[in-house]
């Protein structure tokens, strides 16, 4: 079994993983903000490459890996906090406590709820489904993005959802930081920005492409 100490390392080493995870596809996924016809194209390219490349499918099996691992441990201290009458992470600096990281459990749960739908609406369709091709022979996930992101329910859902993943990473991210030892009076201002900064452009800059699309797609 693994110590407390182990499950917040685990804890610390998987949410940076996915925290970093999440700025490549970030990244990735401005493409959508092209005009379409350039969209179209690139973004199909863009998903391909990242299909056949040998690197990528490695750093995703660790992606798989690191989401699993980090909702099992969340689940295990959630639940022994809860057992024991604790907060989902104790804070002994004399500070009252944020909502959300009272709520940690729930919000990661209402993640996992959303990356499973996510996942089926756009990974299960690309790898085992039967999309169409593009002029380029590639999968046409494009067309994918486009058809799902006109759903008003399910741009809703992806908008709550990264709000929810936002205050998830503004906790997480400053957990992560005094797991590592990181937390100095010092600099735990410039953390704290930083880790604020990170969250909301993130979640703000997921939330606007499903809402860009379901305005401006033809």
């Amino acid at each position: 079994m693994l110590s407390t100490l182990s499950k917040k390392m685990l804890m610390c080493l998987t949410g940076l993983f996915l925290a970093f995870f999440l700025l490549i596809h970030f990244l990735g996924n401005l493409q959508l903000f092209l005009p379409q016809e350039q969209a179209h194209l690139q973004f199909n390219a863009y998903s391909h490459f990242l299909a056949g490349n040998i690197l990528i499918k490695i750093i995703s099996y660790v992606l798989y890996a690191s989401i699993i691992l980090h909702a099992l441990d969340g689940l295990i201290i959630t639940v022994k906090n809860k057992k024991t009458g604790a907060h989902y992470v104790s804070d002994h600096r004399g500070r009252a406590s944020k909502w959300y990281s009272r709520n940690m459990g729930i919000l990661g749960t209402l993640i996992l709820i959303f990356l499973v739908i996510h996942f089926q609406n756009f990974w299960y369709v690309y790898k085992f489904g039967a999309p169409p091709l593009d002029e380029r022979g590639n999968k046409d996930l494009y067309v994918l993005v486009i058809e799902v992101f006109q759903q008003w329910w399910y741009v809703l859902i992806y908008v709550l959802s990264m709000v929810a993943l936002c205050y998830h990473l503004i906790h997480g991210i400053h957990s992560a930081i005094r797991t590592l030892g990181l937390f100095h009076p010092k600099f735990v201002k410039w953390f704290k920005i930083i880790g604020i900064s990170y969250s909301v452009i993130i979640s703000i800059g997921f939330a606007l492409m499903p809402i860009y699309i379901f305005f401006t797609a033809k």
